[in-house]
């Protein structure tokens, strides 16, 4: 079985060839404006334009927890939007809005995808920015839910000092 690679660098800017999915974490909120979701939307409209429509359309689709819609922004590239925090942080509260377990099915909905394009996987470390969690929590159920099926998986840590 192989690994994770983990690599410093932009994870909407993903490395090598073939079809790539970027995937990240989003609330259940409906919610698009702060963190990974921001780079994002720089390079591509599409991911935004439909979480909002998801979002917006829920009493009619599968939108929530630990669902995961696939937006296609390229011709070898798409965006895994998963939902995997309920609510966002609020100034003073010590609660964090991870919710493991959905990032767990979001994951096996990804899993399935990319098996389905022959993908690899690209992504920051999901659920560990503004939904607080721990990748010491999030590293095994990515493990077991894709490296563990043969798909690569690339984590990006940015490095915040370049322009």
């Amino acid at each position: 079985m192989s690994e994770i690679t983990y690599a410093e660098g932009d994870a909407t800017a993903p490395r090598g060839g073939g079809v790539k999915i970027i995937a990240h974490v989003c609330n259940d909120l409906g919610g698009w404006g702060k963190g990974f979701v921001l780079a994002l939307s720089r390079r591509w409209p599409e991911p935004e334009a439909a979480f909002r429509r998801w979002h917006r359309e829920r009493a009619r689709n599968d939108f929530g927890l630990g669902a995961a819609q696939f937006v296609p922004v390229d011709p070898s590239v798409w965006v895994a939007n998963m939902v995997g925090q309920r609510g966002i942080r609020t100034a003073g509260s010590t609660a964090v809005p991870v919710r493991y377990e959905a990032i767990d099915a979001a994951l096996g909905l990804l899993a399935g995808k990319a098996l389905e394009l022959g993908a690899s996987v690209h992504m920051p470390r999901i659920g560990c920015g503004l939904a607080g969690g721990e990748w010491s929590r999030v590293e095994p159920l990515v493990v077991e839910r894709l490296v563990a099926q043969g798909i690569p998986v690339t984590v990006y840590d940015f490095d915040r000092k370049r322009p």
